[in-house]
């Protein structure tokens, strides 16, 4: 099994930085692809970014320019970097992570999530 933690959540004003990570710990041969989501208060939950195995990365248009995802595979974290944040990233924040549990087997696990609140 693969447990995650998340840090970095809080309060940021408008056009400020917060980072956001999240390790990965548990039995597991590796890490795949890693990823942010975002659910807003009456919203679905949203793909906010992605980073595979060899650090390509993937961002959403709403935050292209001013979000970074990084990993750090001897870390097994992922981090978010938020810049120039806006009152509508404001949300609650969940890492999601692909493993490779056993020789065949592939699995998912989710983040307990954090919120960030962006005041203007």
């Amino acid at each position: 099994q693969v447990q995650l933690v998340e840090s970095g959540g809080g309060l940021v004003q408008a056009g400020g930085s917060l980072r956001l990570s999240c390790a990965a710990s548990g039995r597991f041969f590796s890490i795949n692809a890693m990823r942010w989501y975002r659910q807003a208060s009456t919203k679905q939950r949203e793909l906010v970014a992605v980073i595979d195995s060899v650090g390509y990365t993937s961002l959403a248009d709403s935050v292209k320019g001013r979000f970074i995802i990084s990993r750090d595979n001897a870390k097994n974290a992922v981090y978010l970097q938020m810049n120039s944040p806006k009152p509508e990233d404001t949300a609650v924040y969940y890492c999601n992570v692909g493993a490779r549990i056993t020789y065949s087997e592939n699995s998912e696990y989710w983040g307990q999530g954090t919120q960030v609140t962006v005041s203007s």
